[in-house]
Formats: C-alpha cells, sequence, structure tokens
C-alpha cells in the first residue's frame, strides 16, 4: 500500500484522455484557465469605494 508511482499517473492519464478525448480536455484546460484569469484580475483591482473613504 504504497504511494502512487508516476505508472500509475500516467495510466490514469491515458484513461482520462481515452474517456474524454484531446478536444474535450483542451476546452476545459481553456475554460479553467480563463476563469483562473478573471480571478485574478479580480482581485489585484481595488473597489472603487475604498479608495476615498479615509476622509
Amino acid at each position: 500500500m504504497g504511494s502512487f508511482s508516476i505508472w500509475h499517473w500516467l495510466i490514469v492519464l491515458l484513461a482520462v484522455v481515452l474517456i474524454f478525448g484531446t478536444k474535450k480536455l483542451r476546452s476545459v484546460g481553456s475554460d479553467l484557465g480563463g476563469a483562473v484569469k478573471g480571478f485574478k484580475d479580480g482581485m489585484k483591482s481595488d473597489p472603487p469605494g475604498q479608495l476615498n473613504d479615509r476622509g
């Protein structure tokens, strides 16, 4: 009952590619990347109401 080796992960990856196909995985990866980018951009921008409330 050891940890998973690289061969276990390669077999799992191969099974996922065979089940879903590369086109579907590419679109899921693209959607996930866009969501992460949008989240990062949202975290960088400050809400306008908090900039001048120190009065």
